[in-house]
Parts: structure tokens; sequence; C-alpha cells
């Protein structure tokens, strides 16, 4: 497997995206940069944290129109696997690849720490690796992560299964049902406010986010085994 690690003025978590991928899954993966136009050869696309642009207007809503943005449309349309974490979830809900909006903090103060999720959707290609109801434990770090849509977004998102981790036992940020992360209706693009690269490895003290990044390459694995054999 091939990944992009998408880098915008401003990105901070790329390095730690990078790490996830060569050093984690010991997978092929390589820095593109924001004024690129082609992801051809990639078989997923991370977008990393960090303040894209500054967070100016507001998060990712200029990162939406960066050159490569096109081609991070199309390698969703395609089927890849599209990550976005912190500002790269803001990013794709700018770009309508994600419904709903991001609103500040419920507290309007920045938040680091480490919170408890759940795992409500364990059938996806970015769980399957956890367990149903799993608790675990991702770090946050942000000051607009209280995601918001309207009721009938959220019946959607409900019906379809498309919530994939809750925050458990406390929502730091007031987000919407306690959301902290969903796909699209396809399965293929996931935003999540939490790091989970910045718990890939132990020597961080936690490893609970590697999973997410295994079950990526195990999809893509069976994916090929299945159309090669």
């Amino acid at each position: 497997m091939k990944a992009a690690v998408i880098v915008f003025p401003g990105s901070n978590c790329d390095q730690d995206m990078f790490y996830a991928i060569k050093e984690g899954l010991g997978e092929e993966v390589e820095y593109v940069w924001h004024t690129e136009t082609s992801l051809d050869g990639f078989d997923a696309v991370l977008i990393p944290g960090g303040f894209s642009y500054g967070d100016y207007l507001r998060s990712g809503a200029i990162a939406r129109f960066a050159n490569i943005m096109p081609a991070v449309i199309q390698a969703a349309k395609e089927g890849k696997p599209v990550l976005g974490v912190c500002n790269g979830f803001q990013i794709l809900l700018e770009a309508g690849l994600l419904p709903g909006a991001m609103l500040r903090n419920r507290d309007l103060k920045f938040i680091c720490e480490t919170v408890p999720l759940k795992v409500v959707n364990p059938n996806t290609q970015f769980t399957s690796e956890y367990k149903q109801d799993e608790i675990i434990q991702i770090p946050i770090a942000h000051g607009e992560g209280n995601y918001y849509c309207n009721e009938e977004t959220l019946a959607e998102l409900k019906a379809n299964n498309q919530i994939v981790f809750t925050y458990d036992s406390q929502n730091p940020n007031g987000s919407l049902a306690d959301i902290a992360g969903i796909v699209n209706k396809e399965g293929n693009v996931l935003g999540m406010m939490p790091h989970p690269e910045r718990a890939a490895d132990l020597v961080l003290g936690n490893d609970d986010g590697l999973k997410l990044f295994q079950s990526i390459l195990k999809h893509w694995r069976d994916y090929h085994a299945a159309y090669t054999s």
C-alpha cells in the first residue's frame, strides 16, 4: 500500500501521520504538497491535523480550495480510503466530502488531552481491527471540534450507521450526539477529531490508534487479494 500525506501551510501532524504508516505499518508513504494536482499511484489519502492556512476565515475553509483538493475528491469518488484527522476532518467537511460543520468548543477553549472513545461502528475499512463498543484512549487537540449538523442529517447518520466514534463518559467539546468521527455513506471517507496517529506506538505510552491504520491496510490487502486471485 502506498499512502499520501497531504501537507498544507500550517499542518503540524504530518510527520506523526507519516510515522504511523512508515514505522507502524511498514508501508510506503510520501508527503504531497498542497500545490500538487495529482494523487495518481496512491492507494490511500491522509489529511493530517494542524492549522491549515492559519485557520483564517474558519478551520479548513481556505485549504478546501487548494490545488490538491480536486484530486482528493476524485480519490474519494474512486473508493480509495480518505482519512481526515482534526484539521483534516474540518477540511473534509468544508469540501463537502462529509456532512455537517464544526463549531468552536463549548467552553471556547483549546483542549489538549487524552479522552476515551467508543467504537460505535467496527464494520468499516477504518475500524475492522476494533471490537463493537470497544473503548480506546486517543488524544485530542483542538479549538473547533464541536461537531454540528441539522436533525435530518443526524437522523441519516444514525440510520446509515455513519457514526464511527463517539466520546465515552465525557464530551469534551459539546459535539452533537457525542460524535467524534463519521464516515460518508460509501464508507471510504472518515473524519475524526481525535488523533490516532498520536497513539500509534507504545513508545508514546499508547498504541490504541494503531489498529485504525492496520484496518486500512487490511482492507487494502483483502481487496487486492480478491481481485488478483
